[in-house]
């Protein structure tokens, strides 16, 4: 079994920060890799040596394979982590770094090709026994073909890219007249974001959930899974607030959402952490969403929930070692939620908002924990995803995890740019959230256009937080980004 002596970290802000700190605690030294602009962030500084490259945008830095190469040869690596983003699912980037004798912290390229091309991926689950939505196994040729291909499986039908997700090149069909012309959108979206135009076509799940189950596997073929995660609380088909356990889901349906987790990784002879998604129906039905072959954003909560640290599991893995626990070991104990902080406008249609953080005192307290990459004094670069960092919340349960992030959210200082924290205490208050009783829609129902409040209601909230009346705003019952929101949208339609 090999040791590591030394690691290049592949990536920047929390999670390069992240993976610097684990590398640490197991006495490895930490190699930082750093844009123009990323010259004095705290990765850097943390890291024991750091190599500048250049360039500002990702494409000139942290995506380009070469000049990473480069560096891991010049500073003498034994491996590479790649945090998430990036380049880590880039099966390319684990070949190059093999070849020249250097370990990737993470699945064999195998792996990564399998699950990347979402029909592939459909497929192979199938084959392996895993349940997916009825859909296609080939991408769509045309407009034509995704408008039988809809007739056949029954609307409403949702096209998504066969390269990628996150949301980029997906649409909901509720019916013949607008299916061709989705499908172009679809498609252009799909070249934009991936470099493939590719969409297929499944049958559209009404008001789902979305739970993905975290596993383990090493390269001796044992596989376990840490449970699972509610990842519903979405806005554009990205998360937003992610949380464990989930609630509202009996017993025997998590645990048979775990085995066929691991059936999924056995199928494709994983190494490494990973996450399989599912999407939940009303009736507890699931189905093979994706499977992300790295880190996840949200790994914090699992890691809070089961203790182990999924960073230094990917590490003891990647160095020969056998899962150093089994699947009846693992349980969960307590509650944890994620909230994603970003720097952008809640009340514009959450645009992305960089800008110098000139205020910048995260919270503390007990069970509380925040995973960021920044300080203050620095920039939420316009290069770059605008995610500050990650505020988690634990408890002995839900009550008190939601207790905490509320209070958390509350002491959170961010200025003078723009955040999403009023937002994020809004969906804790909110009574679907609350109940545990939640799809991926929550977030849309928010809208206040959605709640029957009229412009003029809106414009009396908005009046109640401009001249603080109390009374007035426990009346109209809305947050502080509600009321922001309401006056975005009264303005616009002049009735401020």
């Amino acid at each position: 079994m090999k040791k590591f002596k030394k690691v290049l970290v592949a990536n920047r802000g929390e999670i390069a920060l992240r993976v610097i700190r684990a590398l640490h605690e197991m006495g490895i030294q930490a190699v930082a890799v750093y844009s123009e602009v990323d010259a004095a962030a705290p990765h850097v500084v943390a890291a024991d040596e750091a190599f500048p490259l250049g360039g500002a945008t990702a494409a000139e830095s942290y995506l380009n394979m070469d000049k990473l190469l480069s560096v891991a040869k010049a500073a003498g690596v034994d491996a590479v982590h790649p945090g998430y983003g990036f380049l880590s699912e880039n099966p390319d980037f684990s070949r190059v770094l093999e070849e020249a004798g250097i370990t990737f912290i993470g699945p064999r390229p195998r792996a990564m090709e399998l699950m990347a091309e979402k029909t592939v991926a459909r497929q192979v689950m199938a084959d392996a026994g895993v349940p997916v939505v009825p859909g296609m196994k080939e991408p769509l040729k045309d407009g034509q073909a995704a408008a039988e291909a809809a007739e056949a499986i029954g609307y409403p039908v949702l096209l998504k890219a066969a390269a990628g997700g996150g949301g980029k090149g997906m649409r909901a069909v509720q019916g013949p007249g607008e299916i061709v012309a989705a499908y172009e959108a679809a498609a252009r979206e799909a070249q934009k974001a991936f470099g493939n135009p590719a969409i297929y076509l499944e049958k559209l799940i009404q008001r789902p959930r979305h739970i993905e189950i975290q596993v383990l596997a090493d390269e001796h073929g044992n596989v376990v899974h840490l449970f699972e995660r509610e990842c519903s609380v979405q806005r554009r088909h990205q998360k937003v607030v992610e949380e464990t356990p989930a609630q509202n889901l009996p017993r025997e349906v998590r645990d048979r959402m775990g085995e066929v987790a691991c059936k999924a990784a056995s199928a494709v002879q994983y190494r490494s952490a990973g996450t399989v998604e599912f999407l939940v129906d009303k009736d507890y039905n699931f189905y093979f969403l994706e499977m992300n072959t790295r880190l996840q954003v949200e790994h914090p909560v699992t890691e809070l929930v089961t203790g182990v640290d999924l960073v230094r599991a990917m590490v003891r893995i990647a160095q020969g070692e056998r899962l150093w626990f089994k699947q009846s070991d693992l349980q969960q104990r307590g509650h944890a939620i994620e909230a994603r902080v970003y720097a952008e406008d809640p009340a514009n249609n959450f645009l992305p908002a960089p800008g110098r953080l000139d205020v910048y005192v995260p919270p503390k307290g007990p069970g509380v924990r925040m995973d960021d990459g920044v300080r203050q004094g620095l920039e939420v670069s316009r290069y770059y995803d605008p995610m500050i960092g990650k505020l988690i919340a634990y408890g002995a349960d839900r009550s008190q995890s939601i207790a905490r992030m509320k209070a958390a959210l509350d002491t959170f200082a961010i200025g003078p740019v723009r955040h999403n924290l009023d937002f994020l205490a809004a969906v804790m208050q909110n009574p679907e959230f609350i109940a545990g009783e939640y799809d991926t829609g929550i977030l849309d129902r928010m809208h206040y256009e959605e709640s029957g409040i009229s412009p003029d209601e809106a414009a009396a909230a908005v009046a109640a937080w401009l001249f603080d009346r109390p009374g007035e705003k426990q009346a109209q019952g809305v947050s502080r980004w509600r009321a922001a929101q309401m006056f975005h949208i009264a303005f616009s339609k002049k009735v401020l």
